[in-house]
């Protein structure tokens, strides 16, 4: 696939470039070596230091269905993981969008689809893959970087072009949930206020988490795994 691409040493966002430039129908790629707001899901602050892989990519498809909105998202993911295992690594997914390393958050993923009546247009991937990054005492405890786990640094470039060509390739959705985190495992999960504790048991093409209540499998749409201690007031277990 040819890019149009662009090259910064300082961006406020790669995403928010890519989506300013989106109507010119154009295949592109922005890569920044520092972000001053990148940007996370929920409009959370992502951070951009130098050192890390920090890209958004922009494809137009010439037929990919609507109803195929979380492959989008899954495929990035997966391409993440491949990236990082050509180095040795096992990665893991934590659903939806978070790469992890030793349970430890590596890289972050915001995907960001345009419909047109029944099809997806255009799908923007942001892709923030801390490498040789250092990273805040805030993030230290719960984030880690290839370069840590490595014991050495990497090459960028490599990293991006390994990165992209799996980010293109063929994809089946049974890679993003053979790597998957907590398969198996009691998780607490969050739902508006509450926090409540199930089994997960994997995750649909529809991106609804599948977890075990009360011996049946329930399919939730919405939610985020999160990392609440149990000794919380306010957990109900299933």
């Amino acid at each position: 696939m040819k890019w149009i691409e662009y090259r910064f040493d300082s961006l406020p966002s790669t995403q928010d470039f890519l989506q300013k430039k989106r109507s010119e129908g154009q295949n592109m790629l922005a890569v920044a070596s520092v972000q001053t707001t990148g940007k996370g899901t929920k409009g959370r602050r992502f951070e951009c230091g130098e050192g890390g892989l920090w890209l958004s990519a922009l494809v137009f498809h010439e037929n990919a269905p609507a109803k195929d909105a979380f492959l989008m998202m899954s495929r990035a993911a997966v391409a993440v993981c491949k990236t990082l295992e050509c180095y040795g690594l096992t990665p893991q997914i934590k659903w939806a969008n978070d790469v992890l390393l030793g349970r430890r958050k590596v890289c972050g993923i915001l995907t960001e689809n345009e419909l047109s009546g029944s099809q997806i247009r255009s799908t923007l991937w942001g892709i923030g893959l801390n490498v040789n990054n250092s990273l805040s005492d805030e993030l230290a405890p719960i984030a880690t970087t290839v370069c840590k786990r490595l014991g050495k640094p990497l090459d960028l470039r490599e990293v991006e072009e390994r990165l992209l060509e799996n980010l293109l390739a063929p994809f089946s959705f049974e890679e993003y949930r053979s790597r998957m985190a907590y398969l198996g495992e009691e998780i607490p999960f969050v739902i508006g206020e509450q926090v409540k504790y199930a089994t997960l048991l994997g995750v649909n093409e529809r991106g609804e988490l599948l977890l075990e209540e009360d011996g049946k499998t329930v399919a939730y749409p919405y939610g985020e795994i999160s990392f609440a201690r149990r000794s919380k007031p306010n957990l109900t277990r299933f």
